[in-house]
């Protein structure tokens, strides 16, 4: 029996054909990227953060949102799974396929210890390398977001709100973070809506 050959370059189609072991993988600028499944809290943050990103988006048609497990790719041989982004198809309509997806205008990553070194370097360079409008790192433990948008050499930093216009001229929405984050150390509680 011969030994397994090593991968000389990773490919998203390698990357696809790897055993549904629970781990999250990703190939982001030729790098294999591998995590293990989220935690429960950073799973309630995320959950948390959709419902506030669905309900601001009915006032935006064409835009979308969803969570990982994703197979998003901005143009190169990849696989990308934000945890949670805002999306917009060609046709306007909802996703039927990934390549549907013709444009990101909101990556949000929930950071934890094994993510947070991807998290700000490797995943940020490359979606906003990819044009993605906006890219939040929400870190828990910190109680804060940093935003990063192109062009910026550092991030803001925000601990008490963030606001968010996807679109110039429409309605601008805001997150008080100080609530969000104090009803998400609460485990009864699901953090609520815009403040």
């Amino acid at each position: 029996m011969g030994m397994p050959q090593p991968v000389e370059r990773w490919t998203a189609e390698f990357v696809r054909a790897l055993p549904d072991d629970g781990q999250r993988y990703e190939l982001i600028s030729g790098t294999l990227v591998v995590t293990p499944a989220p935690a429960g809290l950073h799973q309630r943050a995320v959950a948390a953060l959709y419902l506030l990103l669905h309900q601001w988006l009915a006032s935006h048609p064409g835009l979308h949102s969803l969570f990982s497990p994703a197979d998003i790719s901005l143009g190169e041989d990849e696989i990308l799974q934000p945890d949670l982004f805002v999306y917009q198809t060609g046709s306007g309509r909802p996703l039927g396929t990934w390549r549907d997806i013709t444009r990101l205008h909101l990556v949000i990553e929930v950071s934890s210890p094994s993510t947070a070194h991807y998290d700000r370097q490797l995943k940020r360079r490359r979606y906003l390398r990819g044009g993605v409008a906006e890219y939040w790192i929400v870190d828990i433990e910190a109680k804060q977001v940093e935003r990063w948008r192109p062009g910026d050499d550092a991030p803001e930093v925000r601990t008490d709100y963030l606001t968010w216009q996807p679109a110039a001229g429409g309605p601008v929405h805001q997150l008080d973070l100080a609530q969000f984050f104090k009803e998400l150390a609460d485990p009864s509680r699901t953090p609520s809506g815009p403040g």
